[in-house]
């Protein structure tokens, strides 16, 4: 039986037996002070602010035994799945590669490149490393997810306009249903993020929906 969530542009019919949680790149490299999202000169504060919310949606997925899926953004080590036109974008002083303060940037295996603690997979949860900003391209989550039956996304993580709206219209377009909570997303930037939401909520959930995640509380355990 679906649960009606109080979401943004309307409710959302929530399926828990066909519903999964994506939580997107809360990797070290992007939140913590001293990665390579703070030597880029970002506010990473604004990122770490969240994960306490991430924490707590994790979990509440858990109890309610949804399966969870974690992404990292990330390059094998000889950077074969890198682009040329991805590495030499923009004027970074670092690459895609290249030493950072926390190991080779974007690359698999490396510190920086670890999902952080305070969220991290636990067994029995899927971990998809994506080349790409998009969780579905390069990589086998089409297949996991048909495996699985899941016709729902829930998302949260970062950053709200690249890697998680990126992930958002990948599976609108595959046909799955998609809301993102609100305070369990966030970007360096508050106007892109306010932005994306609106995008995605805009003409009748033309991306997804959205919604605080006081509202998937409410409505699964009150």
């Amino acid at each position: 039986m679906a649960v009606a969530i109080a979401a943004e542009p309307y409710a959302f019919a929530l399926d828990e037996a066909s519903v999964a949680l994506v939580v997107i790149d809360m990797q070290r490299d992007f939140v913590e002070p001293g990665g390579f999202g703070a030597s880029l000169g970002n506010d990473v504060s604004r990122l770490e602010a969240i994960v306490p919310t991430v924490a707590r949606l994790l979990a509440l997925a858990r109890r309610r035994g949804w399966r969870v899926i974690h992404t990292r953004e990330s390059h094998r080590p000889d950077l074969s799945d890198c682009p040329p036109a991805k590495r030499s974008r923009g004027n970074a002083t670092l690459r895609i590669g290249d030493e950072g303060p926390m190991g080779r940037i974007l690359v698999q295996g490396e510190p920086g490149n670890a999902i952080l603690a305070a969220v991290a997979p636990i067994a029995g949860e899927t971990v998809i490393d994506k080349p790409g900003k998009g969780m579905f391209y390069a990589t086998d989550i089409a297949d996991i997810l048909a495996k699985w039956g899941t016709t729902q996304l829930v998302f949260a993580g970062v950053t709200t306009e690249v890697c998680v709206q990126t992930s958002m219209r990948e599976a609108n377009d595959r046909g799955f249903e998609c809301l993102l909570v609100e305070d369990a997303t966030q970007s360096y930037f508050e106007e892109f993020k306010q932005a994306a939401l609106a995008m995605i909520r805009a003409q009748g959930a033309i991306v997804g929906w959205t919604a605080p995640l006081s509202a998937l509380e409410k409505a699964l355990e009150s």
